[in-house]
């Protein structure tokens, strides 16, 4: 198929699209996306069922987790758009993070951390990091990232929507060496640590899934700066603009004394999962250093919100504000027709974005008008 052919059948299956969520809800009619302008979104796969975080491989692979099949695949360039994605690696409970280190591709899972050679050959051998990974409750798709020196940094979801863990591991980011072994508690208090990812000064960052059942509008969800020993509350306060208030459970001030303020606070219930610092050369100067967050949408509102992908701008080394990027998932406050998940800067300076509800991958394209 030839680039105009793809960009058409692309362009077509961004309106005419349907299918159904990995939980058997019928998605609306696939959505005509908008972007700023000069930016253009096209369709690259469309046959990845559940597709949720994504990495870049320095071949250029996108390689995509799909938690609900215990696996991760491979999207190759100029592949088909209807082509089936070649398996990377299986049988892994809920694989979900990714993270490239050189050629070497890191996965996070309901058990631990793996890791195996990329591109995988026949007689690849997979490598267990970690298996000390507390199981079990509602936020378990563990995010990962790796730091500067090769330590590796996992996202510990609570197990409930409020409460007390019996298991301190719970809620928290933990740090594993280079080499795996036996993990620390880094950061404590963070309810579902949903998106990891370093900036170029070495800093670790997060966007968090905060609770539910207080409204629509509280709290808001966050992105928070993620330091050694910090405590962001969870489950004695929740994130208010530029504090900490207590949750109405335990209704104690004291409890947020001393706790991390959130960084920047988002629309409550937009659920962010992937994030990433876009440090590619093809958009515009603006965006350099920038952080792309994918808003997987809401379900404990009464207005829909989210279902869409979000750059958030940072002045002096903080995040300022955020702005909308790719939009239309959502139409007329109610009808979802996908929901973000990952999103990944290619090696050309592209951006991929994933969808769970409908199974596709997107790429979205600079030229200057």
């Amino acid at each position: 198929m030839g680039h105009s052919q793809r960009a058409l059948f692309a362009s077509a299956a961004l309106v005419l699209l349907t299918s159904f969520s990995s939980c058997g809800a019928r998605a609306a009619p696939a959505p005509a996306l908008h972007a700023p302008p000069g930016f253009t979104v096209t369709v690259v796969a469309q046959n990845v069922p559940g597709a949720r975080f994504m990495a870049v491989a320095p071949n250029g692979d996108v390689v995509v987790s799909q938690p609900e099949r215990d696996r991760v695949v491979a999207i190759h360039p100029g592949s088909a758009i209807d082509a089936a994605p070649s398996l990377v690696i299986s049988g892994l409970p809920l694989a979900h993070g990714v993270a490239f280190r050189g050629d070497v591709l890191y996965v996070a899972s309901w058990s631990g951390v793996s890791k195996i050679a990329y591109p995988p050959s026949d007689d690849a051998q997979r490598v267990i990091v970690s298996s000390d990974m507390p199981q079990g409750g509602v936020h378990n798709r563990r995010a990962i990232a790796i730091g500067p020196d090769g330590s590796i940094y996992v996202s510990s979801g609570s197990t409930c929507n409020v409460c007390e863990e019996t298991d301190k591991r719970f809620a928290t980011v933990i740090r594993y060496g280079p080499n795996g072994g036996a993990g620390q508690i880094f950061a404590t208090g963070l309810r579902n640590a949903s998106g990891l990812a370093f900036d170029d000064a070495g800093r670790l960052w997060a966007v968090v899934n905060e609770r539910d059942n207080l409204g629509d509008e509280v709290p808001p969800d966050e992105v928070d700066e993620i330091v050694q020993n910090g405590n962001y509350g969870w489950p004695y306060c929740h994130a208010a603009n530029g504090y900490r208030m207590p949750n109405p459970e335990y209704k104690d001030p004291e409890k947020c004394y001393g706790t991390k303020p959130p960084a920047l606070t988002l629309q409550a219930h937009s659920a962010p999962l992937q994030i990433v610092f876009y440090r590619g050369t093809q958009f515009p100067q603006r965006y350099r250093g920038a952080l792309f967050v994918a808003y997987h949408g809401s379900w404990n509102r009464s207005v829909k919100t989210g279902y869409k992908l979000v750059v958030v701008f940072f002045k002096n080394g903080k995040p300022d504000h955020v702005e909308d990027f790719v939009t239309g998932w959502l139409a007329d406050d109610q009808s979802v027709g996908g929901r973000p998940a990952g999103v990944a800067v290619g090696n050309d300076g592209s951006l991929y974005i994933s969808d769970d509800l409908r199974g596709m991958i997107y790429k979205v394209t600079y030229r200057t008008p």
